[in-house]
């Protein structure tokens, strides 16, 4: 298996030919993702432009719905959720399609929709993705950050970082490192696997939380590694449903 990991979207190269992508956003997009529909959505659609989701989203009945929208790390006016993986309980979820637009992690998927396979992934739902792609037997697969807003985060590095680690782990596949911004994740994750929490609040979106409020919960839930089984897979293009 080739692995290979980019910061954000934009650095990816347009003629890539992987089929396999896996989108991490710790803090907090896939997070809420993973334990969305762990907790019983029907689906999860991403959106990078908010009119569009508005428009997709008064198609379904009130009853079925969820709007979760966020940026710069707060709730958006007029919407149901705010990007937050502890609010995605199940009474608030299940059986509802959530309709999603972020700060940084939608255009991620939206970079990668016209893969074959596109999964998201963060620190809870670790090895769960990992087993996913070595019982698929990839022969490539591109890891992609989501940044902050076009830029380098220290908290998706992290997570690449601890997937490239188990999948190397594993006796199934062997595994090729492509790239230095991998390897640079490996070393990342090392440094830090014992004091994930540290990690992510020490990260500058870890700080921007801070600044806006007390998302200690939120700290928690993102840093608890392979706490949940669930795999968001995208099997229509910008809608993840769980495995």
């Amino acid at each position: 298996m080739d692995l290979s990991y980019y910061h954000v979207a934009d650095d990816v190269p347009e003629n890539i030919e992987e089929e396999t992508a896996v989108v991490i956003d710790v803090l907090r997009a896939t997070t809420t993702i993973a334990c969305a529909l762990n907790n019983g959505a029907a689906s999860v659609q991403t959106f990078a432009d908010l009119d569009l989701l508005k428009k997709e989203s008064s198609l379904w009945p009130s009853s079925e719905r969820i709007l979760l929208g966020e940026r710069g790390g707060k709730k958006l006016e007029g919407f149901d959720l705010g990007n937050s993986p502890i609010a995605v309980t199940k009474d608030v979820v299940e059986d509802k399609r959530i309709f999603m637009s972020t700060t940084n992690g939608t255009r991620s998927f939206a970079r990668v929709r016209d893969f074959k396979n596109v999964y998201a992934m963060s620190l809870v739902n670790r090895k769960a993705v990992g087993e996913k792609l070595l019982s698929q037997k990839n022969d490539q697969v591109l890891i992609l950050g989501s940044g902050w807003e076009g830029s380098y985060s220290l908290e998706d590095s992290l997570a690449a970082g601890a997937l490239a680690s188990f999948l190397m782990s594993s006796k199934q596949n062997s595994v090729q490192i492509i790239n230095d911004e991998l390897n640079a994740a490996i070393a990342l994750w090392t440094c830090w696997e014992t004091d994930l929490i540290g990690c992510l609040r020490k990260s500058t979106h870890g700080q921007r939380l801070q600044r806006i409020g007390n998302h200690d919960q939120d700290f928690l839930c993102c840093s608890e590694l392979d706490n949940i089984s669930t795999v968001p897979e995208q099997r229509e293009k910008g809608i993840l449903f769980s495995l």
